[in-house]
């Protein structure tokens, strides 16, 4: 990296990380989110947002300092009340319990060394990966000279096998298939793919949530809605989601 490289870095690393840490910390929180919002934010902050889709370095150090951040946040949940948002965290906690230690708040004060031990892990594996993909970078950057159909038929191959060999079900290679097809659809006629890709990580969760829900009010649907809090949030929601038009009737000229 030259000096033009840090100084257009400093800040996407700043904005990334701030993004990240929350989300990771939140017990239904993940990397995919905070990843794409600072990549949105930096294209919409940058000097140049034309360079953005070109090898823009903002769009590579913010998404990536929030994917990091976000990593290390999921210990937050995981160590104070012992719930793994991540795969990872969950390999962790069956690793806990097998050794019979208990995560909750408790577990800073009897288990100081594990907790310190695993915070200093987290230093060690970030300076490891950067011995790593310094060195390793021209062989990385050699991959985009493949020419795109292999790299178009590869990622099929793998994103259909990865599908079909989680439940063995050919109705996820047809939902494979539709998303691929409407995602292909929106990026050929300009539309935003993000919503799409969000969508796609969030609807598992939601209706895994959901049924929890109903379970824990005995199939009472009015168990979704919940009390003044909820309400409160399903108000603010609303009004993201409506803010854009109402925001071109307001600016409307009379």
């Amino acid at each position: 990296m030259g000096a033009e490289d840090w100084r257009r870095s400093w800040k996407p690393w700043l904005r990334g990380t701030a993004l990240g840490f929350p989300f990771g910390a939140l017990p239904a929180g993940g990397a995919e989110i905070p990843t794409f919002l600072s990549y949105a934010t930096e294209k919409r902050l940058a000097e140049r947002p034309e360079e953005f889709g070109n090898g823009a370095i903002e769009g590579v150090a913010g998404p990536e300092a929030a994917n990091n951040a976000s990593a290390a946040g999921t210990l937050v949940p995981m160590l104070a009340i012992g719930l793994p948002a991540t795969a990872v965290s969950a390999v962790m906690l069956a690793a806990f319990e097998s050794y019979g230690i208990q995560p909750g708040p408790l577990l800073f004060e009897r288990q100081p060394t594990l907790v310190w031990t695993l915070i200093a892990s987290l230093f060690v594996g970030n300076l490891l990966l950067l011995v790593l993909n310094l060195p390793l970078a021209p062989a990385w950057a050699r991959l985009l000279r493949i020419p795109r159909p292999y790299l178009y038929a590869g990622i099929l191959f793998f994103a259909s096998m990865g599908a079909y060999a989680v439940n063995a079900q050919p109705f996820d290679l047809i939902l494979l298939l539709v998303l691929g097809l409407l995602g292909f659809g929106m990026r050929r006629f300009g539309l935003p793919v993000l919503p799409l890709i969000v969508g796609v990580i969030l609807g598992p969760r939601a209706e895994l949530q959901g049924r929890r829900s109903l379970q824990l009010s005995g199939g009472d649907l009015s168990g979704l809605l919940g009390g003044p809090v909820s309400y409160t949030v399903y108000a603010v929601i609303l009004i993201l989601l409506a803010w854009p038009l109402i925001k071109r009737f307001v600016r409307r000229p009379s």
